[in-house]
C-alpha cells in the first residue's frame, strides 16, 4: 500500500474522533510526516554512495587496464618504431634510384616482416565524454554541397548504360584496355556497382555505412577529384568544348553553363600547391566535397575517372616503362601510390616472393590494412588481387561493361 495511503486519516472519519484522540492522531501524522525528508536524504545518501562507490570501482579497473595497455605499448613501440624508421629510410633511397633509372637489389628492401601488436585494446576512458565520430559524406552530401558552393547539379544518366558508354569511350580514348578497366572495376566496385557507388555501401546489406569518399568504377577520393581537376583539368574543359561544338539548342546551352561551373572548380583546385596534402586539406571543404559531385555528371565523371588511371600509366610511361601495365599492376599503383606501385611492378617475380608488403606502407596504413596484413609480400598480394579480380568479373555489372567494350570496337 503507498505510504499516503498509510499514514493519512480519512478526512470524514476524523471529524468522529474526541478531541484528544484527535490531537493523539494528529501528533502521531506530524512525527510520521517529518520522518519521511529524513527516510529521503537517507536512501538518497545511501543511493549517491553505492553510485560513487561504483565510479570508483570502474575508475580504478579502467587505471589498471590503462596502465596495462600503455606497458604494453611501449613495448611494442621500442620494436616497432626503429623497424619502421629502417622502412622509411629504405623506401626513400629507392625511390631515388628508380627515378635515376637505377636497378634496385633485394638489399633495398627490408626482408623481415614488421612486428605485430599483440598486447592488449585500448580501454575506453569511463568519465570521458561521448563523442560520436562525425559521419563521412555520401552522394546527398555532394550533390548538396555542389548546388550550394557552385550552383551545380550533375546530370545524372537516364540508366546505367549511358555512363557505361561514356565511361568506355573516354577510356579508350585514352589507350586504355577492356581487360584493364573491366577488372579494376571488378576489384573497386565489387563487380555490380554503380557509377555513383560509394566505398562500404558496394553490397545491399542492412545497416551498412560509407567508409570512404572513394566513389564510381575506380572509386575515387574526394581527394582525387580535387587533384585531377587541379592537373588535368584543361583536357576535361577540352572535352566539354567538344561536345559544346557538336550539340544543338539547349543540350548546347547547358554544356556551355557546365563548362562555366567546371572552369570555377578548377580555379579553386588550383588555390594550393600542387601536393597531396594540399589537396586532402581542399578536398575536405564545402567546395572540395562539391567537386567530388563531378563523379556523378554523365559528361565529366566518366573523364576523371579514366584520367586516375591513366596518371598511373603514364608515371610508368614517364620512368621509362613502355609494356602495358596490368589491372593488378594498375590496383598496386592505386593501392600504394604511383612510386611504391611502380616499385612493384619493375620487381622481378623471384624479389616478389621475398620482399614484405610492409615496404610499400606507411606504418599507419599497414597496420589498418588486413588484407596487406594477411598477403605480407608482393607475391601473394599481387595473386590474392588477382583472385579477387577474376572473381568479381563474373559478377553482371563487369559482364555489362565488357560487353559495351565489345560494342564499341
Amino acid at each position: 500500500m503507498p505510504l499516503h495511503r498509510q499514514i493519512l486519516p480519512n478526512r470524514a472519519t476524523s471529524a468522529l474522533l474526541p478531541a484528544q484522540s484527535a490531537h493523539r492522531v494528529r501528533t502521531k501524522l506530524f512525527r510520521q510526516l517529518m520522518l519521511i525528508p529524513a527516510f529521503a536524504i537517507l536512501s538518497a545518501g545511501v543511493l549517491f554512495a553505492a553510485e560513487n562507490d561504483a565510479t570508483t570501482a570502474h575508475h580504478t579497473s579502467y587505471r589498471a587496464k590503462l596502465a596495462e595497455y600503455v606497458r604494453a605499448r611501449d613495448a611494442y613501440d621500442e620494436i616497432a618504431t626503429p623497424y619502421w624508421t629502417s622502412l622509411g629510410k629504405k623506401r626513400s633511397k629507392r625511390l631515388a634510384k628508380l627515378a635515376h633509372g637505377v636497378p634496385l637489389k633485394l638489399s633495398d628492401y627490408v626482408l623481415q616482416q614488421p612486428p605485430q601488436y599483440s598486447g592488449p585494446p585500448e580501454p575506453q576512458n569511463p568519465q570521458a565524454p561521448s563523442s560520436e565520430r562525425q559521419p563521412i559524406p555520401v552522394v546527398a552530401d555532394f550533390v548538396r554541397y555542389a548546388k550550394a558552393e557552385f550552383d551545380f547539379v550533375p546530370e545524372r544518366p537516364a540508366k546505367q548504360a549511358d555512363y557505361q558508354r561514356a565511361y568506355v569511350q573516354a577510356a579508350l580514348d585514352a589507350g586504355l584496355t577492356a581487360e584493364q578497366c573491366v577488372r579494376i572495376f571488378a576489384f573497386e566496385s565489387g563487380g555490380n556497382g554503380g557509377y555513383d557507388v560509394q566505398a562500404g555501401l558496394e553490397y545491399d546489406t542492412p545497416g551498412a555505412r560509407a567508409i570512404s569518399t572513394a566513389l564510381g568504377y575506380n572509386q575515387l577520393l574526394n581527394t582525387n577529384s580535387v587533384e585531377m581537376l587541379a592537373e588535368a583539368g584543361d583536357e576535361f574543359v577540352h572535352a566539354l568544348r567538344k561536345k559544346i561544338r557538336d550539340a544543338h539548342g539547349p543540350r548546347r546551352e547547358a554544356l556551355k553553363q557546365k563548362l562555366a561551373i567546371l572552369k570555377e572548380m578548377i580555379a579553386f583546385s588550383r588555390t594550393v600547391p600542387d601536393r597531396w596534402s594540399a589537396h586532402v586539406r581542399l578536398g575536405n571543404t564545402p567546395k572540395g566535397l562539391g567537386i567530388h559531385a563531378l563523379n556523378l555528371d554523365v559528361d565529366v565523371g566518366p573523364l576523371l575517372q579514366v584520367r586516375k588511371l591513366l596518371t598511373s600509366i603514364e608515371y610508368a610511361k614517364a620512368h621509362g616503362y613502355r609494356k602495358p601495365l596490368s589491372a593488378a599492376e594498375l590496383e598496386m599503383m592505386n593501392l600504394t601510390g604511383d612510386g611504391n606501385g611502380f616499385d612493384m611492378v619493375l620487381m622481378p617475380d623471384d624479389l616478389r616472393q621475398k620482399v614484405p608488403t610492409s615496404n610499400f606502407f606507411q606504418r599507419g596504413g599497414y597496420e589498418r590494412n588486413p588484407v596487406a596484413r594477411l598477403n605480407n609480400t608482393v607475391a601473394k598480394l599481387l595473386a590474392a588481387t588477382n583472385e579477387k579480380m577474376d572473381s568479381e568479373a563474373q559478377l553482371q555489372g563487369a559482364k555489362d561493361l565488357r560487353a559495351v567494350f565489345s560494342e564499341a570496337r
